[in-house]
């Protein structure tokens, strides 16, 4: 077979909301491998009752050990924060709570357009806001309360089989009933076209010549492995793409973003906001989200949160911070700027007056763990990229298809719009054939 003749090859890196994409649109044109660091998901299948009890024994005391509930969630410490992201095939979308938002407006500033994308998406997924007609008086309650408080609340779209969905809550650590969608289908469907997948395989740097990735280096079951392909995309995330990145001799810029998370919490009996989806609706504010969550991370290593979970209310904020800060390796730099936290302690003014009108007493409540799990933005689009998506500093052959090319925090649901940016950068690699 001539060169001309063979078919392309190509290597994903990931398999979350950039990597399960890019692997579904090239197979066919190329012949596609997908390595995952990580192994299949296995939801949360334990009564989270009957583990609440076991707090009071002290034995979860760090939030790290989340892995023993949750083996797909990884977790890590910067110097206020902790960092929560998805290992496994489908990335941090098996652990998402599936909402389908569309947030492009810092891509659109640099030219880039993403309305074909998002249109295919919207045929090709299954995105729904029927999830409202299963909404419990608690839900309800609270989008008037928001509606009364000039908060605009917006049903949230959700990427969710409705009919499957029984409102256990137990979106963000696995939903046991298949009815919210992850990327694992879309990686089922490369599959069936032909591609190979192949888990517990970390990609640790790539081997550069002249402007092409020539080798990719991993650790496939503990052993050194070598892979090679006419076509790069890494999409490990945004914290594992600047480390494979960096270990590779690319330099990426000191601008991480993470969309930090804080709840504000506080018992009213009976509440059973535990039994609704997770964040049913959204309040866009200035520069963050407000929505109802229930937090398991809180839940579990936060000693205020010692209650059942049947009589917690809930208020999540969802910050969009300054793109300050990066990754090397396994440490983090990143904490909250003057301007974050003043945007946060808004956030949480606000959160407070909410639940104050929902019932819970100021003097009652609390605040949840400040976490993060949107990381991005070390290695950004800028207007010169806007046509190819193709960053100056890569070589010609290496994509990057995750939110590390992301020029702003979103403070925001980001996998609807990655998943749009993915699909336009398969159909730049796909025209050059």
């Amino acid at each position: 077979m001539t060169e001309h003749t063979r078919k392309k090859t190509a290597i994903v890196i990931g398999t979350g909301a950039g990597g399960a994409m890019m692997a579904k649109e090239l197979q066919g044109d190329y012949q596609v491998t997908i390595l995952e660091a990580g192994k299949p998901f296995r939801p949360f299948s334990l009564s989270v009752e009957k583990m609440g009890r076991l707090r009071s024994t002290g034995l979860y005391f760090d939030e790290r050990l989340i892995r023993l509930l949750l083996p797909n969630m990884l977790v890590e410490k910067s110097q206020d924060m902790v960092m929560v992201r998805g290992i496994g095939v489908g990335g941090t979308t098996t652990l998402a709570t599936g909402n389908a938002v569309r947030y492009d407006d810092a891509l659109k500033d640099l030219g880039i357009d993403l309305d074909e994308a998002f249109e295919q998406l919207y045929e090709e997924l299954p995105i729904t806001t029927e999830h409202q007609k299963n909404w419990t008086k608690t839900t309800k309650k609270m989008f008037a309360l928001f509606e009364k408080m000039d908060l605009a609340p917006v049903v949230t779209p959700k990427l969710l089989h409705a009919p499957r969905c029984v409102s256990c809550g137990h979106c963000a650590i696995g939903c046991p009933y298949g009815a919210k969608w992850d990327t694992r289908d879309l990686i089922d469907e490369a599959l069936k076209a032909g591609a190979m997948l192949i888990t517990g395989c970390k990609v640790t740097g790539l081997e550069i010549s002249g402007n092409a990735v020539t080798k990719v280096y991993a650790k496939w079951d503990g052993k050194k492995s070598e892979f090679h392909a006419d076509v790069i995309v890494l999409a490990a995330g945004g914290f594992g793409t600047p480390v494979i990145l960096e270990n590779s001799g690319i330099s990426c810029s000191r601008t991480l973003f993470v969309d930090p998370v804080l709840c504000v919490a506080g018992p009213l009996q009976g509440l059973r906001q535990d039994r609704q989806i997770l964040m049913p609706f959204i309040s866009q504010q200035d520069g963050y989200i407000l929505s109802p969550y229930m937090d398991y991370l809180s839940f579990f290593f936060n000693k205020d949160w010692r209650m059942p979970m049947r009589d917690l209310a809930s208020i999540m904020i969802k910050l969009a911070d300054e793109e300050k800060g990066s990754i090397h390796g396994k440490r983090i730099d990143k904490c909250m700027s003057q301007k974050d936290q003043a945007r946060m302690d808004q956030a949480v003014a606000q959160s407070r007056e909410i639940l104050a009108r929902m019932g819970v007493p100021v003097d009652q409540q609390f605040l949840g763990t400040l976490n993060a799990g949107h990381p991005g933005g070390m290695l950004p689009l800028t207007e010169a990229e806007r046509n190819t998506l193709h960053h100056a500093a890569l070589p010609e052959n290496l994509y990057v298809a995750d939110a590390t090319i992301l020029p702003k925090a979103m403070g925001n649901p980001p996998i609807l719009t990655i998943m749009a940016l993915a699909k336009k950068i398969a159909g730049q690699i796909l025209r050059q054939i």
